[in-house]
């Protein structure tokens, strides 16, 4: 399985566990006009920025350390490869591996590389897999937020959301949309727990829970282990007041139908990627921060209510579990994403 940003452009998923405290993984602005100037400058250089090659071996410490200093830690290296004028820095974070790349000098972290020349490789830019549509306005927008329940930047768009439904629950239809499990089996586990709460307590039970799951960064390292798990999943029932049996009676009974339907439902618009913006059956490019998801949905009433002038966060969350947000990435319309090959 890998990560990416629209199914043609990879990262492997990887079985390591990360045991980061913190996640504060930074989504950067601008990472597209950094990699064309880089490339730009590249074509005439042929090597680094200023030309002072370092080693791999340093341009992989100098990025770890770089990228430990702003997530809190639980980076850790796997693996380096010279690409000609980039370092491929693979890198375990959250039980995944990320591909970054450097400048040879070791000036320059670039999430992404694209080839000035022939098809697109490693990048994370936007999950949605064609041009954004025109969006029909309607009096109630249907709102569909399609994820991998443990993509972290499924997890990110679902924080930036959450202000979002607490404001317009009761104007737009506001719902989470399974589209499969690419990280595991654990995953889908996971989705049928999400389904089976809101089918037996409701659209607000859900969101409730998601609030709590999505900030738990110790339920990241647990990657579906049921022991694990059981250290973190019962107190959130508690405090929700959510029935442990009925929950995991019902994910072997009823759930599985629902999943299914709401697979169907994002293979139907064609959608593989998380997150996947979706407002009344137009796939929208939207930042990852609750104004700009506001806005978007306001603009898709017919009239807009009162709500619409209430003015939201514009700084963007977190990638992954965690609660912190990133108010420098706030004006960024597409950020990466999670997709199978």
């Amino acid at each position: 399985m890998e990560e990416n940003s629209n199914g043609t452009m990879n990262t492997t998923e990887s079985s390591a566990q990360s045991h980061s405290n913190k996640n504060d993984w930074k989504v950067l602005c601008g990472i597209l006009a950094i990699i064309v100037i880089a490339l730009l400058v590249y074509m005439f250089l042929g090597k680094g920025i200023t030309g002072n090659v370092i080693s791999e071996n340093d341009a992989n410490t100098k990025i770890v350390d770089y990228l430990n200093s702003k997530t809190g830690g639980g980076v850790t290296p796997v693996s380096t490869k010279d690409i000609g004028n980039l370092y491929e820095i693979t890198v375990s974070y959250q039980g995944n591996n990320v591909p970054v790349y450097v400048t040879k000098d070791g000036g320059y972290f670039v999430q992404g590389a694209i080839p000035i020349t022939g098809d697109v490789i490693n990048t994370d830019t936007d999950t949605n897999q064609d041009a954004p549509q025109d969006v029909v306005k309607s009096d109630k927008p249907v709102v569909e937020a399609f994820i991998f329940s443990y993509c972290p930047y499924g997890l990110q768009f679902e924080k930036a959301l959450f202000p979002v439904y607490d404001l317009l629950k009761n104007k737009a239809d506001i719902n989470i949309v399974a589209i499969g499990a690419m990280h595991g089996e654990y995953e889908k586990i996971e989705t049928l727990r999400q389904i089976s709460i809101e089918q037996l307590y409701g659209k607000d039970k859900l969101f409730s829970y998601l609030k709590e799951f999505d900030i738990n960064v110790d339920i990241s390292s647990c990657r579906g282990d049921d022991a694990c798990l059981n250290k973190y999943l019962p107190n959130i029932y508690k405090k929700l007041s959510i029935d442990k049996t009925k929950i995991e009676s019902y994910m072997k009974s009823g759930a599985e139908k629902f999943y299914q339907e709401q697979n169907t439902r994002a293979s139907g618009l064609g959608i593989g990627g998380s997150p996947t913006f979706v407002i009344n059956g137009a796939q929208v490019n939207v930042g990852r921060n609750p104004e700009a998801i506001k806005k978007a949905v306001c603009e898709a009433f017919n009239t807009a209510p009162s709500e619409c002038t209430q003015i939201l966060s514009t700084a963007s969350a977190s990638a992954g579990f965690g609660a912190s947000t990133d108010s420098s990435a706030a004006s960024a319309n597409s950020a990466a994403g999670c997709a199978p090959a």
